[in-house]
C-alpha cells in the first residue's frame, strides 16, 4: 500500500493531464499539500473528491482560496493594465493587494465565505482596476480650477496664452535658435532676445532670467554679498513659501545677514548706521502673502537706491508678484498698492527680480532686470548657468512679453481673470447653476463672493464674483469634492460655509462644459 499522504499514481497522471497555468513549482506543491488518496479518489479531511477539483474547491482554508500573482495576471482585465502600466508594477499591485487580504485573514476579519464573494465578485480585479486609474491620474495633469484662486500655487499658478503653449510646444518638439544669431552666425547669449523685450517693455538696461524667483532672488544674494553682509529691514524678513525664509536663502547663500529697523518701522537712518566696509548688498524684499497696516513706515525705493549709490553698494529688491501694466491693456488696478516693475527699475535700485507665472502670466521663471553693470555681475556667476531657463521656458517668456508689446496684454489668462468684470461673472454663475440643478441629487444656488490674486500676490486684497453653492443629496460635501478631483480631468473647488463652491473667475473658456460633465459623471 503507498503513502496514504501522497496522491496514488492514477490521481498523479490526472492532475499532470491538466493544462497548468505558468506558475513555480513552488505553487504546485503547495496544490498537493495535505492531499491524500483512497483508491483514486483523493481523501481530503474526512471528505472523498474527485482529483481533478481546483484545490481551490478542495481547501476551505480561506488561505488556500486566494490566487496566485500568476494567476491573477492572466486575467483580461489585470493583462489590459500590464500592457498599459507594465506587468513588473501591475505586480506589485497584485503582491499588496493579497497581502492586506492575508492580514484580514489573519486578523479574522474576513472569512471564508467573505473571501470566496469577493472572488465570485472580481473584487480584486476592482482594486487593481482603482489603483492602476490612480496611478495614471499622479503626476503633473491638466486641470481645471474652480477655486476663485487666480495663481493657486498648487494648480501651476498661471495659465499661458494659447499661442505662448503653441511656441513652447514649437520650441520643444524640433531643434531651435537658441544660442546662436541666425543672422550672422556668432554665437550670443541664449537670453538675448528675452533682454531686449523686457528693456523696451519696463526701461531696464539689460535682463536674465533663471528658473523661479527664489532662485533670482538667491543669485543675487550671493552675487553681491557672499562673504559679506546683506542688510534688510527686519520687517521684511519673511517666508516666501514652501518654508523658504529670507534668512535661510541669505544664509545658504553664503552672506551674512544684518537685521535693521523694527517689525513695523525701518528708516533710512538705521541702514546707515548698520553700514560699514564689509556691507555687499543693501536689499528689500516683497511682503509675500500678509500685509502690515497701522502705525508703520518703511525706506521708499528712491531713497534706497540712494543710499547705494552714494555708498557704492549693490542695491535689490526682490519684488516677487511682478505687477507689469503694458500699452493698451486695462490698468490692474484692483490689486492695490502693489508695486509696478517699472517703478521699481526707475527708482534707480540696480537688480529687481520677480516672477515669470504670476501677475506676468507667462510660464514659470525668476526674471532680472536693471542695470547693465549688475546684470553682468550676475550673468558671470556660475550659480547662473546652473539655474538658467531651457529652450521652452525661454520660448513661452518671449511669447508672452510679445503679447503684452503688441498690446494684446488683457489676451493674456491670469489678466483677463483679474480684470474680469462682476457682472459677467454673474451671468456664467447663472447659467452654471441652472445647469447644475437640471441634474438629480443636486442643489445649486448663485450667490456674492470673493475671488483672490493668490500666490502672494497683493496680500488682503479680495475681487468681487458670484460663485454657486452646490450641495448633494447622496454625497458630504467632503465626498463631494474628493470625487470630482479624482475626475477626468480632475475638478478642483473650495469648500465654505458648509457647501462646495464654485467660482466661475477662474474657469478658462469651455471648461464650464467640462464642468457639467463632471458632476454628471458622478449620476
Amino acid at each position: 500500500m503507498g503513502n496514504p499522504l501522497r496522491p496514488s499514481r492514477r490521481a498523479a497522471a490526472a492532475f499532470r493531464a491538466r493544462p497548468l497555468p505558468a506558475i513555480g513549482l513552488t505553487t504546485i506543491r503547495a496544490r498537493w499539500k495535505g492531499i491524500g488518496h483512497m483508491g483514486g479518489m483523493v481523501a481530503h479531511r474526512g471528505r472523498t473528491l474527485d482529483p481533478l477539483m481546483s484545490p481551490k474547491e478542495i481547501h476551505p482554508n480561506p488561505y488556500r482560496l486566494l490566487p496566485s500573482v500568476d494567476e491573477a495576471l492572466r486575467s483580461p482585465d489585470v493583462a489590459a493594465w500590464c500592457a498599459e502600466l507594465g506587468g513588473e508594477l501591475v505586480a506589485d499591485f497584485l503582491s499588496e493587494e493579497l497581502d492586506a487580504w492575508r492580514s484580514e485573514i489573519r486578523s479574522g476579519t474576513l472569512t471564508t465565505e467573505a473571501l470566496q464573494a469577493r472572488l465570485a465578485s472580481d473584487s480584486l480585479g476592482r482594486a487593481i482596476g482603482r489603483r492602476a486609474a490612480q496611478e495614471k491620474g499622479r503626476g503633473v495633469q491638466r486641470a481645471i480650477n474652480a477655486t476663485g484662486v487666480v495663481l493657486h500655487t498648487g494648480l501651476g499658478r498661471s495659465p499661458v496664452h494659447p499661442e505662448v503653449a503653441a511656441a513652447m510646444a514649437k520650441a520643444a518638439e524640433a531643434y531651435c535658435v537658441l544660442e546662436v544669431d541666425r543672422f550672422s552666425g556668432e554665437r550670443n547669449q541664449r537670453d538675448d532676445r528675452l533682454s531686449t523685450l523686457l528693456q523696451r517693455l519696463l526701461g531696464c538696461e539689460a535682463a536674465i532670467a533663471v528658473n523661479n524667483n527664489a532662485a533670482a532672488a538667491f543669485l543675487t544674494m550671493h552675487t553681491f554679498a557672499h562673504g559679506r553682509e546683506a542688510i534688510v529691514s527686519r520687517g521684511e524678513l519673511v517666508e516666501i513659501g514652501g518654508s523658504f525664509r529670507v534668512p535661510d536663502v541669505m544664509r545658504a547663500a553664503g552672506a551674512r545677514l544684518v537685521e535693521v529697523g523694527a517689525t513695523n518701522r525701518t528708516r533710512r537712518s538705521d541702514y546707515e548706521r548698520a553700514m560699514g566696509p564689509e556691507t555687499g548688498l543693501l536689499m528689500k524684499v516683497h511682503s509675500s502673502n500678509f500685509k502690515m497696516v497701522g502705525f508703520i513706515e518703511e525706506v521708499p525705493m528712491q531713497e534706497l537706491a540712494e543710499l547705494g549709490r552714494e555708498r557704492d553698494v549693490p542695491t535689490a529688491f526682490d519684488l516677487g508678484s511682478g505687477r507689469i501694466e503694458a500699452p493698451g491693456a486695462a490698468e490692474l488696478s484692483m490689486l492695490g498698492g502693489e508695486t509696478l516693475v517699472r517703478d521699481a527699475v526707475a527708482s534707480g535700485l540696480e537688480g529687481v527680480s520677480f516672477s515669470g507665472d504670476k501677475l506676468l502670466g507667462g510660464p514659470q521663471a525668476g526674471i532680472l532686470v536693471g542695470t547693465a553693470e549688475r546684470i553682468a555681475a550676475m550673468r558671470s556667476n556660475p550659480l547662473y548657468r546652473a539655474t538658467r531657463l531651457d529652450k521652452t521656458t525661454l520660448a513661452g517668456l518671449e511669447a508672452t512679453l510679445g503679447l503684452l508689446l503688441s498690446g494684446r496684454g488683457d489676451e493674456i489668462p491670469a489678466r483677463r481673470m483679474l480684470l474680469a468684470e462682476v457682472s459677467a461673472l454673474k451671468e456664467a454663475a447663472e447659467t452654471l447653476a441652472q445647469t447644475l440643478n437640471a441634474l438629480p441629487e443636486i442643489d445649486a444656488e448663485v450667490c456674492a463672493g470673493e475671488s483672490e490674486p493668490g500666490s502672494g500676490s497683493a496680500p488682503g486684497e479680495y475681487l468681487p464674483t458670484h460663485v454657486v453653492r452646490v450641495k448633494s443629496d447622496k454625497r458630504s460635501v467632503d465626498e463631494l469634492a474628493a470625487e470630482l478631483r479624482a475626475g477626468d480631468p480632475p475638478l478642483f473647488t473650495r469648500i465654505h460655509e458648509g457647501a462646495l463652491v464654485l467660482d466661475p473667475r477662474t474657469l478658462l473658456p469651455g471648461e464650464g462644459d467640462e464642468v457639467l460633465s463632471a458632476f454628471r459623471d458622478l449620476q
